[in-house]
């Protein structure tokens, strides 16, 4: 954009030293900054090596400067208060002192992680991309975190995906997040259009910058996934010009999303709400939300939904059962109830349950045995001892009153059995969190093993999966 020109930055070059990292080989430029690898001096010192983000100075106009301070302080605010692991992290913010070099004297550097590549160079070279599902969750997850702590990016798109050693994604570039005040942020007007809704198109921009919500960024997930997966944008056009201006015959309700015919059904449903023509209509489609339809897709299945069991209909199964088997319902009725076992659910419907298949089972099964054919379980003790909570399917939130773990609110999970059935779809293993909303990877387990949790944060939510590789 050329109304960016005037803030382009000096280049800096090989061996250039700042504090103590000296720059090697440029990594990226945009137009509010330009990233170098560095490596610090001290081979020995923790990060040995990192990222240096030069924002521009130098001789510009009042405004012009108190306008790059304002971006500075922007992306130092966001990074040094936000610490999350989908969000690049910031070790340092240093002002280069050389008055021999005017062009960099006084330029903020941001001393960054370094990561390997960005999302924009892997669709040039392999489009779509193999992994693209899995690192859609992932920006999700970026997503949520800043959107929980109160911020909108602002400018998401391919380029401001970094890649790291590791494969997985990080969300990076916050020039232009801004922190929510109230339903809205402020933040400078010069957002990619290619990802910018249809509201901020015309909107204009005040004193404070442009008015922009959590919706900003939903839509700019909706062209990314959709260009993460098929290799083209959702709506037409040769030049980002011309796709803006379809996106504006789209909003205005004279053309229709021509969503490209290689994109999975789930993620078509995903892509369709984040491209709602209007805020209040993507509004209800938040970033949790987001994040939990995207991991499913990923998986490459539709949501499961979870049983629930009444348990009164319970126990009279259970009483049914009894009286079957021969045993007789009066064994039940005629019990000390000083020493009778506490009345759960069944096994498998994802609520409490001490016992196994049927209370006649519970008097005989003991440890990992109460857990019933089919059902992932967790205990509150080691090797199976303790209460018991088993589920058939996923859950997001073992506490959202639904399908509720309440044992787990107060202790962590000491063991876990998988005694899965085999899925014809290949959903055989278990991961699981700790955090709600499948946030916090702890672990995997493979169907038919069992495991102590010994030193492990507590689990709050699991779901079912092909493999337990990363």
């Amino acid at each position: 954009m050329s109304g960016q020109q005037p803030y382009a930055v000096a280049s800096v070059p090989s061996g250039y030293r700042v504090g103590p990292w000296i720059v090697e080989e440029p990594l990226g430029a945009g137009a509010f900054g330009h990233v170098y690898a560095a490596r610090h001096e001290d081979a020995e010192a923790e990060p040995a090596r990192a990222a240096l983000k030069f924002l521009p100075t130098g001789t510009r106009t009042p405004r012009q400067l108190g306008h790059l301070r304002e971006l500075a302080e922007r992306e130092v605010d966001l990074l040094s208060r936000l610490r999350s692991p989908r969000l690049i992290r910031l070790h340092d913010a240093l002002t280069v002192d050389d008055p021999a070099h005017p062009e960099l004297d006084g330029a903020t550097v941001l001393v960054l992680e370094e990561a390997r590549g960005s999302l924009d160079a892997l669709l040039s070279a392999d489009r779509p991309p193999r992994r693209g599902p899995a690192l859609l969750v992932q920006i999700c997850e970026g997503l949520q975190q800043l959107h929980d702590a109160g911020w909108v990016h602002g400018d998401l798109k391919p380029g401001n995906v970094l890649l790291m050693e590791d494969g997985t994604a990080r969300l990076g570039d916050f020039n232009m997040a801004a922190e929510l005040e109230g339903t809205h942020a402020y933040s400078p007007g010069f957002a990619t259009p290619d990802y910018t809704p249809p509201e901020l198109l015309w909107s204009e921009v005040g004193e404070r910058g442009m008015q922009i919500r959590p919706t900003t960024d939903i839509w700019a997930f909706g062209v990314l996934a959709h260009l993460v997966l098929t290799g083209s944008f959702p709506l037409p056009g040769g030049t980002p010009t011309a796709r803006r201006d379809a996106v504006v015959r789209y909003a205005r309700g004279e053309e229709e999303l021509r969503l490209s015919p290689e994109l999975p059904a789930a993620w078509r449903r995903i892509v369709t709400d984040c491209l709602a023509r209007t805020h209040e209509e993507r509004a209800s489609h938040d970033a949790a939300s987001l994040l939990l339809r995207a991991s499913e897709a990923a998986a490459g299945r539709l949501p499961r939904r979870r049983r629930v069991r009444r348990p009164l209909l319970a126990a009279a199964a259970g009483v049914l059962a009894l009286a079957v088997a021969g045993l007789g319902i009066r064994i039940l009725l005629d019990e000390d109830p000083a020493t009778k076992p506490p009345a759960r659910t069944n096994a498998g419907a994802g609520a409490d349950a001490s016992a196994g298949r049927s209370p006649g089972a519970a008097r005989t099964a003991a440890g990992y045995d109460r857990c019933g054919p089919g059902n992932v379980c967790f205990f509150s003790g080691a090797d199976g001892g303790g209460e018991m909570c088993a589920w058939e399917g996923d859950d997001p939130d073992w506490a959202d009153g639904q399908n509720d773990c309440s044992w787990a609110r107060t202790s962590s999970a000491g063991s876990i059995y998988n005694n899965g059935v085999a899925d014809p779809k290949g959903f055989n293993h278990v991961t699981y969190f700790a955090e709600a909303g499948l946030r916090k990877r702890l672990g995997c387990i493979e169907r038919g093993q069992r495991r102590n949790l010994t030193l492990m944060p507590s689990v709050r939510s699991h779901t079912w999966a092909k493999t337990c590789s990363l």
